[in-house]
């Protein structure tokens, strides 16, 4: 029996857990911690600076490096890197737990994004070669996944921190680590498709052309993480944003030199795979900046406390793992475009509900949109099926990076432009009513992209 039909042959849900726990050990590291900083603060004696590097490291190490992490899956085979970088992670989150200075927890949480940023586009790639419906499946688990880490985040910190020790908001990643690395090797076993490395796409790595995409999303990752706190004007922001643009300059021309190039410059004229790609990216633009600022609006504005207003989530997070298992099917009967641009329109809906309810409305009232928002966003789960399938199995790693990274950067453009939308107005409750409609108009616009691009 041929090595195809054997992976034909072999249950899908080993896979379907590998993809679910890695998409959200990943994403809750995103937010998990942000609770847990008050706690860290009064049992290591940090300073705030070094409290912000706990929290956006992180961030910076995994957005900075997922570019070149869907290349080295592609160059070195997708099971390898996947079982790398979950090993990188796990130890790295063994390490924060254990930390008993603010510098060893920064060090750990710097190398948690880089296990991160290996695991992510490697996690997508293994389900490139799978057939349609299985891979439509695994995207949907994979990008439901982060949506409930995303809104679950908060909650799991306080409860961890308030409860245990914020040791524990690490530690938690030890087990989960472990287990998925064995179900790695049941799902994917060694030798198969997501073990081969990039026969077709040759084994070269270019890099000059991983260097030049490191300081280009690492720049701009921290540019707009600390662009608030320091100052857009200020002389590090300042910096940082002439990294940016230097690093993707140089990036554009090394690829263009490059033999084998990283990024596939034809990836983009595949009507599928750039449509996906811009879709996602403003659904993360608008949706993620909802989030931050729906936080802040609740204990600031309704008088909510912080474990409270990371609860008010929990009914969005639990539709979207609810109504995701129903997003494949609802695809195979509307396609792609149809179904993709219907969520992206009840997410629109929803912001545009939450942005007519006045400040003394009460979180009932606020309650509707939330939950549209949250099954708006289970539809929109074919977009990572869409941009996979549109590309190469030699290229699903880097296709997988791309498709990764514009989910996290987006999320922080969000965050910078409804925050723009916020301050400008003067009155937080209007300038967040007005954010709100800013972002309904950018997932709006990624609905008519899904319609005009998706199959």
């Amino acid at each position: 029996m041929s090595l195809t039909a054997t992976l034909a042959r072999r249950p899908a849900w080993p896979l379907f857990l590998v993809t679910g726990l890695a998409g959200f050990m990943t994403t809750l590291d995103n937010t998990v911690v942000t609770v847990a900083l008050p706690s860290i603060q009064r049992d290591l004696g940090a300073r705030l600076s070094a409290l912000e590097w706990v929290a956006t490291g992180y961030i910076l190490t995994f957005a900075g490096l997922m570019l070149a992490g869907g290349r080295l899956a592609d160059v070195h085979g997708h099971r390898r890197v996947l079982l790398a970088g979950l090993g990188v992670f796990t130890g790295a989150s063994l390490g924060a737990g254990l930390a008993g200075s603010v510098p060893v927890l920064v060090a750990a949480r710097l190398v948690q994004g880089v296990g991160a940023a290996l695991i992510l586009p490697a996690t997508l790639a293994v389900l490139a070669g799978r057939e349609e419906r299985e891979r439509s499946t695994g995207v949907a688990v994979w990008m439901a996944s982060g949506a409930a880490a995303l809104a679950l985040g908060p909650v799991a910190g306080g409860y961890l921190s308030q409860h245990a020790h914020w040791s524990w908001v690490f530690l938690v990643n030890v087990p989960m680590g472990v287990v998925v690395m064995g179900l790695t090797v049941i799902a994917l076993p060694a030798g198969g498709p997501a073990a081969a490395g990039s026969r077709a796409g040759g084994r070269d790595l270019d890099l000059p052309g991983v260097a030049a995409s490191v300081a280009f999303l690492a720049a701009g990752t921290f540019a707009l993480t600390h662009g608030g706190e320091y100052g857009w004007s200020s002389p590090v922001v300042a910096a940082a944003l002439v990294v940016c643009v230097i690093g993707g300059f140089a990036f554009v021309l090394a690829e263009r030199r490059a033999r084998a190039p990283m990024v596939d410059q034809g990836l983009f004229k595949v009507r599928g795979f750039a449509g996906g790609v811009v879709a996602q990216v403003l659904w993360g633009l608008g949706v993620n900046g909802v989030f931050f600022y729906t936080a802040i609006f609740l204990q600031g504005v309704l008088g909510f406390t912080p474990t409270a207003s990371g609860l008010a989530f929990v009914p969005l997070a639990l539709l979207v793992v609810l109504v995701t298992p129903l997003a494949p099917a609802v695809e195979r009967r509307l396609g792609a475009g149809r179904t993709v641009a219907a969520g992206l329109v009840l997410v629109a809906g929803g912001m545009a509900l939450a942005a007519m309810r006045g400040a003394g409305d009460g979180w009932g009232r606020l309650l509707p949109a939330v939950c549209a928002i949250g099954v708006g966003s289970a539809l929109t789960m074919p977009l990572g099926s869409a941009v996979l399938g549109a590309v190469p199995e030699s290229r699903a790693g880097v296709a997988g990076g791309i498709f990764s990274v514009s989910r996290e950067i987006s999320g922080l453009f969000g965050i910078a432009v409804v925050g723009v939308v916020v301050h400008a107005a003067g009155d937080f409750a209007l300038g967040y009513a007005t954010g709100l409609l800013v972002a309904a108009v950018l997932v709006l616009t990624g609905a008519l992209v899904s319609l005009a691009t998706l199959p």
